[in-house]
């Protein structure tokens, strides 16, 4: 039995017809066609059909990202041994110390990169690329800066230790690989398309009351009460939903693509510090042979040694640059000089980078936050917003009210929905859609710009416009069987 076949029961709330319960009955103005009274019934059939299939999948994603909103703190109990010293000293020995001390407890790692400790009771970490590990991973040794006892060996993903990664795999992909991609993706395609058409639904509902837009009407009951809680909540997390939705979509496969290459096109690319070594001056000498020819069968002999200052002086030189919080320091590849970047990306951020030249420590490039085009700028705080890092707990607390907060409307929409089913028929019965034809009543100066705006966000985000065309073939189908059902009852 279709959707649009079932009666709804005769209660006081029944005029509503999608199933979060998010508008009243029109009156009798909203009867006429144009405007608000015309968009209004597409917005609740859409918000119908979003809200009964894709609801489950944004509760997942919303439990899945509550669980990663705790991870920071549960890493921190959970690997304290590797994160913290065991006692605090007076001075921290020197990098190159340390790292020498990480290389005996992992012989066969080959080390990348090292990061000093940011805090004075923190490990420094030593990455190293390692044999037997997945791709995109890497073997961490935390090592205690004032001792240079090694404190223990990790596989993580780039900043995440297992825990972490785990659940972001999880939040990500439900650990299904790419097929899994899809289910993020399509949850934060449809995230902000459920949450400004409910919040519009919301705002354009007639009250008695203004305080029962922003606030939960504690004298309603039954679905009213429900409904009230809804759009209250809805209203309040919005903003916070459409910014997880929006960065959210930068990491997805599909929608992510168009989006850099839209970013890109508006010159807002992100930066990144160059390390080349100037072309026949990598070792900081010339070559004694440049213009010699060697007799044939005579074997060239082997280059001198490559100078380097080493890793101390190299990070005294980026100190000396500026760059200075909370470091990552990446070894020098063949042809390319050492990479200091600051990684702290709390309020004020401090991410600028430089590259030293190995030979004499010279700066070879530089590159600063503020430097960053806007746009890339905006995609960092987005991403690290999303991630919980921008404001630290309170970032975290945020997201994780959210997450509560989404789990919460899911809920109360499905309860909506199950409260306006038929309980007069036998048969098993589910609230109904709003009627259709709806679009008829729209006039085609605002039919005609709204199909415009759909099929361009459709190709922009194809999630999204996959699925939309996926629930309009099955609402058709649904609408020939109730035609064809209508027609033989007659």
């Amino acid at each position: 039995m279709s959707l649009d076949e079932v009666q709804d029961v005769p209660t006081p709330d029944a005029h509503s017809a999608d199933p979060a319960g998010i508008a009243a009955a029109p009156d009798a103005a909203e009867r006429r066609a144009g405007g608000w009274a015309a968009v209004r019934p597409l917005l609740l059939r859409m918000h119908f059909y979003a809200g009964l299939l894709i609801a489950p999948l944004l509760f997942l994603a919303a439990a899945t990202g509550l669980l990663y909103a705790a991870s920071w703190q549960a890493e921190n109990v959970i690997y304290s041994d590797e994160l913290t010293v065991s006692r605090v000293g007076e001075s921290a020995l020197p990098l190159s110390a340390q790292v020498e001390a990480a290389r005996g407890a992992a012989p066969r790692g080959a080390v990348v990169s090292v990061w000093p400790a940011p805090e004075a009771e923190a490990t420094t970490r030593v990455i190293m690329e390692s044999e037997g590990l997945p791709e995109g991973e890497t073997l961490t040794v935390f090592v205690d800066p004032y001792t240079a006892e090694v404190r223990g060996q990790l596989a993580t993903s780039g900043e995440a230790l297992p825990l972490r990664t785990w659940l972001s795999e999880f939040h990500s992909s439900l650990h299904l690989g790419e097929f899994g991609r899809n289910y993020s993706e399509l949850a934060a395609s449809w995230l902000w398309v459920v949450a400004l058409g409910g919040l519009a639904l919301w705002i354009g509902r007639r009250r008695k009351r203004k305080a029962d837009l922003v606030l939960p009407d504690r004298a309603a009951t039954g679905r009213r009460r429900t409904l009230s809680w809804h759009g209250a909540v809805g209203l309040w997390s919005v903003a916070g939903l459409v910014v997880l939705s929006a960065t959210g979509l930068t990491w997805s496969k599909y929608a992510g693509e168009n989006i850099g290459q839209l970013q890109d096109s508006l010159g807002g690319a992100t930066p990144a510090v160059s390390a080349q070594l100037d072309p026949g001056a990598a070792a900081g000498d010339s070559d004694e042979h440049a213009g010699h020819t060697m007799p044939e069968g005579t074997e060239m002999p082997p280059p001198a040694p490559t100078a380097d200052i080493g890793l101390d002086k190299a990070v005294d030189a980026a100190r000396a640059a500026g760059v200075s919080e909370h470091l990552q320091i990446t070894l020098p590849a063949k042809g390319q000089g050492y990479v200091v970047k600051e990684k702290d990306r709390q309020v004020p951020v401090h991410l600028d980078a430089v590259s030293v030249d190995p030979a004499d420590g010279r700066i070879i490039d530089e590159l600063r936050f503020a430097d960053y085009p806007v746009l890339a700028q905006m995609t960092r705080f987005g991403i690290d917003v999303h991630m919980g890092l921008t404001f630290g707990i309170a970032n975290q607390i945020a997201l994780a009210a959210l997450a509560v907060g989404l789990m919460f409307l899911v809920f109360w929409g499905y309860r909506m929905w199950w409260l306006r089913r038929p309980t007069k028929e036998r048969r098993l019965s589910a609230g109904r859609a709003q009627p259709r034809g709806a679009w008829r009543k729209v006039p085609v100066t605002v039919v005609l710009p709204l199909a415009a705006a759909t099929a361009v966000v459709g190709w922009f985000v194809p999630m999204l416009g996959i699925s939309l065309l996926v629930f309009l073939a099955c609402d058709l189908l649904l609408g020939l069987v109730a035609a064809r059902r209508a027609k033989a009852a007659a």
